[in-house]
């Protein structure tokens, strides 16, 4: 959802002056999308865990389900990692729209 009009902010702030990143209407730590993306990538690194687990068990031929950990680990690694991606860009919409609209690099 797109800030409205209104409420841009950056008309009222004074030369060279950076907003706090919390409480500025544009920031992305206000939005869920951005949170539940980064738990998304940090419960990607379990399945990447898992993921060399289960070919340190292909090479070995210890369990006799690794070829199924592995695939299944890859692929939960790859969605959860990738997902993050995605939730944390949505996340920063606002934020790219204040840098684009305001001209201001952080």
């Amino acid at each position: 959802m797109a800030i409205p009009a209104e409420l841009y902010m950056e008309k009222h702030y004074a030369d060279d002056y950076v907003p706090v990143s919390f409480e500025a209407p544009h920031s992305s730590l206000l939005r869920t999308a951005t949170w539940v993306g980064m738990g998304f990538i940090l419960t990607s690194l379990a399945f990447l865990g898992a993921l060399v687990f289960g070919l340190a068990n292909m090479v070995n031929g210890v369990q006799e389900n690794a070829t199924t950990l592995t695939i299944g680990a890859a692929i939960l690694a790859a969605f959860f990692l990738f997902g993050g991606f995605f939730l944390v860009h949505l996340g920063r919409k606002n934020y790219r729209e204040y840098v684009k609209r305001s001209g201001r690099i952080h």
